[in-house]
């Protein structure tokens, strides 16, 4: 690496070969050597950044989730009233659905880094710490609609909150086999979040 490269953009560089590799032939094909050659660098580059198979999945996971972040903030900025609860947790939903081919590619990646999490501790406290992080963002989104009464009376936030993550991450399993159409997945969250706010 020379003097004037960037590190992140580096690492950044590596965790796409992570998630290329992980979308042809699973995790268990990323190791090392092969990112490295699957990113154009040398071993010895990757094993500047990453001591081990599993520090590597591990950033790669954290900076797909990164990504995803700023994708649902570039959706949330194109909505009509980005700074209200409804829009954001639309926005939630919608940037978690894969209804493109990148999206369905990514989300491939993402049910490679669920099951690896299974036998993984640190990238198991990541993914909940995610999750957790996207409960968090969705339980004080309804508690502030319900403060401005927006939602219907008798609206359980912390309740809605898993409801409507459990709704949303089922929808990704059925899009990823084509049970359900990219239409047929917006409008079921379309309704789920209906059935939450009052209407105008």
């Amino acid at each position: 690496m020379t003097r004037h490269e960037d590190p992140q953009a580096r690492r950044s560089q590596i965790a796409r070969a992570v998630w290329s590799l992980a979308a042809r032939s699973g995790l268990e094909a990323a190791t090392l050597r092969s990112v490295a050659a699957e990113a154009g660098v040398s071993m010895g580059l990757v094993q500047h950044h990453f001591a081990s198979k599993e520090q590597m999945v591990l950033y790669a996971c954290e900076h797909l989730v990164e990504l995803a972040e700023e994708g649902m903030h570039r959706l949330l900025a194109d909505t009509a009233d980005p700074g209200s609860p409804r829009s954001v947790i639309r926005a939630v939903a919608v940037q978690t659905l894969p209804l493109t081919e990148q999206e369905r590619m990514g989300a491939g990646v993402w049910l490679a880094f669920l099951s690896r999490a299974v036998r993984d501790a640190d990238l198991a406290t990541f993914i909940r710490a995610a999750w957790d992080g996207t409960h968090t963002l969705l339980t004080e989104q309804m508690l502030t609609a319900q403060g401005r009464g927006e939602l219907v009376a008798g609206i359980d936030p912390e309740a809605e909150s898993t409801a409507l993550v459990s709704t949303i991450d089922g929808l990704v399993s059925h899009l990823l086999v084509g049970h359900y159409t990219p239409d047929q997945a917006l409008a079921t969250v379309d309704a789920h979040i209906d059935r939450l706010f009052r209407g105008p």
